[in-house]
């Protein structure tokens, strides 16, 4: 059996029962930890604090040679660990693919997601959402600037009145994790006046929300990471009074549907 179990959003106490039980009742126990990060917990809190070994896998161990894990996952009960909920990358996807292939029975245990918890933070409906895009870093894509294909996510959205979830570029092997601030200001040159909300810190003890134009918002600090970007689309009244109250939105911005 192979086991795929979301941590959740910050440290060792995010997953949930059912994926703690799954981990206390695990013959081997794998992870990786490129596609997002705990910044409440590093590996040793997880093995700590849930009594297991982990192995963690790089990106050529889970997409290219995931034969440890299969293996082990043929011979026993095998947990794969990854950060926020486990199947929201295709990487993962792929590695269930292949157990399945191989005759090897496998299950999802779910966890809070970024997604979630942007919605919930702010008072976005999760309804209201359109399609998500990555800001990657400059020297991540090759270019200067903002690719088009982040752009033309939240152009696409807006004109449907749809909010735009952007997830901030994560270099977990370097450590290196792109601060709304930074996000704001390559996003400024084209939106420079839009509203945007600012979530940094989802899950942990001290979640901060922040929403104002863009061009603001590159000009303030919003403390550590992981943070992300929220562009509204169209608001209805509810979400309006959400963004004033919990993200202190200047009333100018918050145009209602």
């Amino acid at each position: 059996m192979l086991t795929f179990v979301g941590l959740g959003l910050y440290d060792e106490r995010s997953v949930t029962v059912e994926g703690r039980d799954a981990l206390r009742d695990a013959d081997s126990v794998f992870a990786e930890f490129y596609t997002s990060k705990l910044l409440g917990a590093s590996v040793a809190d997880l093995e700590a604090y849930h009594g297991v070994d982990i192995e963690v896998r790089d990106r050529a161990g889970v997409e290219r040679d995931p034969e440890a894990i299969l293996r082990a996952a043929e011979g026993g009960e095998a947990v794969f660990l990854t950060a926020g909920d486990t199947m929201i990358s295709t990487t993962h996807v792929d590695l269930r693919l292949r157990a399945e292939e191989r005759g090897v029975d496998t299950r999802v245990v779910h966890a809070p997601t970024a997604e979630s918890a942007a919605s919930g933070l702010t008072g976005l409906q999760n309804y209201r959402f359109g399609k998500a895009t990555t800001l990657p870093f400059d020297y991540a894509h090759g270019a200067e600037g903002v690719p088009a294909s982040v752009t033309e996510a939240i152009d696409e959205n807006r004109e449907r009145g749809l909010h735009t979830l952007v997830y901030l570029d994560i270099k977990a092997e370097r450590e290196e994790y792109m601060t709304a601030d930074h996000a704001a200001d390559l996003l400024a040159d084209d939106y420079g006046d839009v509203l945007a909300v600012v979530v940094a810190r989802a899950g942990s003890p001290d979640p901060l929300v922040a929403a104002d134009r863009l061009s603001a918002l590159a000009d303030r600090s919003f403390g550590d990471p992981l943070h992300l970007l929220v562009v509204p689309g169209d608001l209805h009244h509810i979400e309006a009074d959400a963004l004033a109250e919990l993200a202190d939105a200047p009333p100018e911005l918050l145009d209602v549907e």
